[in-house]
């Protein structure tokens, strides 16, 4: 057995991480009320966090320093367990890189414990996917050694797409240009987005109008998705449940219907990026996908 660690960033439910025993380093964020923290989603009020997004609150997010996984981590350590750590991608974080300067740390002060570190290359259910699959695999008795290559090959069959429904958020990232922003906003363009084989985020369509571009996220699934009916494929959305709810209807209806569907609320720092109306779907494909 080993232990597995995860961020806040990849979106699970708590009650799951509780069930499977799954340890959690928490992001915090800035808004209107002070620093807090993405510890416990439990209380985390979508609707509001997302409202106040609209009315022009900022937030403001920053990366897991080293010394925060140094206090998680070492507990672990200390009582002899080796550790599979799943981080959100390091092509939209910093926080990997932080993991790594720690485990370098730790692995001189814990010689005889594994401490290995996945870089899942995405974020959201894209990341919680992957935690859920490496439980999985530990409860079916795979090492972390196995567990690890598995999750280093998913990785790269994991696609991620989905929209926005204001581009503001997006430029404000960095992810598109002012110009391009404006035109988006003023037209009703949507773009589709997607992860690359770096893990970053890339804008691969744009529609005119929310059902269109909803409806392609749909089809994209039905064009990629692999073995769809033995997979658990997730959806997060940012305050815009009809629109989740009409994707999932879609999939179920679909000529390829998953097992089952996970639908969350974005988590506040993968949320504060992509902004209130976002929405996006999480599944496996092959290992080409990020490249499509």
């Amino acid at each position: 057995m080993f232990r597995i660690v995860t961020d806040t960033s990849a979106n699970l439910p708590t009650d799951y991480l509780h069930t499977e025993q799954i340890t959690v380093i928490p992001y915090t964020f800035q808004s209107g009320k002070g620093e807090q923290s993405c510890m416990d989603l439990t209380t985390f009020d979508a609707k509001d966090f997302y409202a106040q997004m609209r009315s022009g609150v900022k937030v403001t997010t920053s990366q897991i320093p080293p010394q925060r996984y140094i206090d998680v981590l070492t507990p672990l350590l200390e009582a002899g367990e080796d550790v599979l750590f799943v981080s959100m991608s390091s092509g939209i974080s910093g926080s990997y890189a932080s993991g790594q300067i720690a485990a370098r740390q730790l692995r001189e002060e814990f010689p005889d414990r594994k401490l290995l570190l996945v870089d899942t290359y995405s974020a959201s259910l894209g990341e919680g996917l992957l935690v859920m699959r490496a439980a999985d695999c530990r409860r079916e008795g795979l090492s972390i050694d196995e567990t690890y290559k598995t999750l280093r090959a998913l990785r790269h069959r994991m696609a991620q797409i989905f929209t926005v429904d204001d581009l503001r958020y997006l430029r404000r990232t960095g992810r598109l240009s002012n110009l391009e922003a404006a035109v988006g906003t003023v037209l009703q363009i949507k773009p589709l987005l997607k992860g690359d084989p770096q893990g970053k985020i890339v804008c691969f369509a744009k529609l005119r109008g929310r059902q269109r571009a909803v409806e392609a996220i749909a089809k994209r699934y039905e064009e990629l998705v692999v073995d769809a009916q033995d997979q658990t494929v997730g959806i997060a959305h940012a305050d815009c449940a009809p629109d989740a709810q009409i994707l999932a209807s879609l999939l179920r209806r679909s000529s390829k219907p998953p097992k089952k569907i996970l639908t969350v609320d974005y988590e506040p720092v993968t949320g504060s990026h992509v902004g209130p109306g976002a929405l996006a779907l999480f599944f496996l494909s092959d290992e080409n996908v990020r490249n499509i």
